[in-house]
């Protein structure tokens, strides 16, 4: 039946991409992404382009209560913490299978977090997991018996139970990967509310629906999953009906869809950050007054109103101000002063060295990042700071400035969607979170200061405690700017009229169980 309801799909696609006006399968949801997943192995990605597949074919232990970045029973039943916030215990659904028939129980768990975070298990080797730092407090899991599963922590982890709600806590089919070893990312099986059904490479990824969902069948059939890299392409796909849902829709476009009967545009904030990471290791911005003098060169008010059309607002630190209580609300953005940049690079003795500037064709969260990354281009030439604009597709984009700038850029675009305000400078801003180490610290930024704020605040027990160490550490970072601070973005997404109950989610993820068409 799945077989043939995936040769219907192709058909129905196949005359899609023939005709200038058609319409998607029939309870068939086609999504327009913005570019090709990396791969189906959640352990294995960083991008939120790939976790929105990913949320529907697998589940965690916990889950984001809808609307929210707070943590719920998922796959996990219940669960207890010790007193000394060492130890969480788990109890787990009952009846629940993988889409390969193997069973979930605790031996499934541990065999998930041994696999990424054990480097003599046995199937270590089909990473690499660039995010398990997410649980690097994890010292040993134990399968009580087959529905109990015990986490043991070298130390209190306040983000725990969230980092098990994000992709990387998803859990796999072990029986899956020890058939598919490093190929698992394109064989995946998870106990999600859709199985994979086929990847076809830059056409589509095919998941279908499981209809023994322990949470209860969804009433599509199917989801379509399509890279459309270019914007452009993917705007007259949506207006000729080749698709139902259209994320991150240029700020400029959304006017095609307003007052047009045929479309629902969708908005909903969330903890984003958009920024340039700065190579402090050498070159220009390994002086401060350089990397200060590149925040007040940027017209961040012009990207925003003018590229962004309003859709986002100024960035003050590396926290976004969707973590309300972790916010620190003292700090004001770089204001645009050109005069006040040219008197720092003069103090710098900077000579109007060239720098090289990493831009990204299109990609998670990234907004327009080509016509943001030309009038960037301008206003650092406006002050003197001759900029040479290299642009890459999304995935060769990651695999350049994730191992880190040294000696191939100075600056390059970037952007975070994060759950907690621990994961971004606990990934990018510490010293050991070097590329070399397994980080994302691609600009080589180092403040002890910093590294202690950020240990300490993953370990206190007090919210309240925790803010006041994130209210420090976004002090002393907007100080060093190790990165160019521009923008907090409001998340869109754009839908037939015939698509109901889909809502975007403060997490980024596209969570389609309950989504149907009319």
């Amino acid at each position: 039946m799945i077989k043939l309801l995936a040769a219907a799909i192709a058909a129905a696609l196949l005359a899609l991409t023939q005709a200038a006006s058609a319409q998607t399968p029939p309870n068939a949801l086609v999504v327009g992404q913005i570019a090709e997943p990396k791969s189906l192995d959640p352990h294995a990605v960083t991008a939120v382009n790939d976790f929105r597949i990913l949320v529907n074919v697998y589940d965690g232990l916990t889950r984001y209560k809808d609307g929210t970045l707070e943590v719920e029973p998922s796959l996990a039943e219940s669960w207890e913490v010790s007193e000394d916030g060492k130890t969480y215990t788990f109890k787990l659904r009952s009846g629940v299978t993988f889409h390969d028939g193997s069973p979930f129980n605790a031996e499934a768990v541990k065999f998930n977090f041994d696999r990424m975070l054990d480097e003599g298990h046995p199937h270590h080797d089909t990473g690499p997991f660039p995010l398990a730092f997410f649980f690097s407090t994890v010292e040993e899991v134990n399968a009580v018996d087959d529905l109990t599963v015990e986490f043991r922590l070298s130390e209190p982890f306040a983000p725990f139970l969230s980092n098990l709600a994000y992709p990387t806590g998803l859990i796999v089919s072990p029986e899956a990967v020890k058939e598919h070893g490093k190929d698992f990312g394109r064989n995946p099986s998870g106990t999600g509310a859709f199985k994979f059904e086929e990847w076809q490479a830059n056409s589509r990824v095919v998941v279908t629906r499981n209809e023994e969902y322990w949470d209860g069948p969804a009433p599509l059939e199917a989801v379509i999953y399509r890279p459309i890299t270019d914007s452009n392409t993917r705007i007259a796909e949506m207006l000729s009906g080749g698709l139902d849902v259209m994320v991150e829709v240029p700020p400029d476009s959304l006017q095609q869809f307003q007052g047009n009967d045929d479309f629902q545009i969708h908005e909903q904030a969330g903890p984003h950050v958009w920024f340039l990471i700065l190579n402090m290791k050498e070159g220009p911005f390994a002086d401060k007054k350089v990397r200060q003098a590149a925040n007040y060169a940027i017209n961040k008010q012009a990207l925003v109103e003018n590229i962004l059309q309003g859709t986002a607002e100024i960035a003050a630190s590396p926290t976004p101000p969707a973590f309300a209580w972790a916010y620190n609300q003292d700090l004001e953005p770089y204001p645009h002063d050109p005069e006040r940049a040219r008197k720092l690079l003069e103090e710098a003795g900077y000579n109007g060295e060239e720098l090289t500037f990493y831009v990204a064709e299109g990609g998670s969260g990234m907004l327009d990042p080509v016509a943001m990354g030309t009038a960037i281009q301008a206003d650092l030439e406006a002050v003197g700071m001759p900029t040479k604009i290299e642009t890459y597709e999304w995935n060769t984009y990651l695999g350049k400035v994730n191992p880190g700038l040294e000696s191939k850029a100075d600056m390059a675009e970037m952007a975070w969607m994060t759950n907690d305000p621990d994961t971004l400078p606990f990934l990018t801003l510490r010293s050991e979170a070097l590329p070399e180490n397994g980080g994302f610290n691609s600009g080589y930024y180092s403040n002890e200061r910093v590294d202690k704020l950020l240990n300490e605040a993953r370990t206190a027990t007090s919210q309240e405690r925790r803010a006041e160490l994130y209210k420090e550490m976004q002090e002393i970072v907007r100080e060093d700017a190790p990165w160019v601070f521009v923008a907090n973005w409001k998340q869109n997404a754009v839908t037939r009229a015939n698509v109901a109950d889909f809502k975007l989610q403060p997490s980024f993820f596209l969570m389609l169980q309950d989504v149907s068409k009319q």
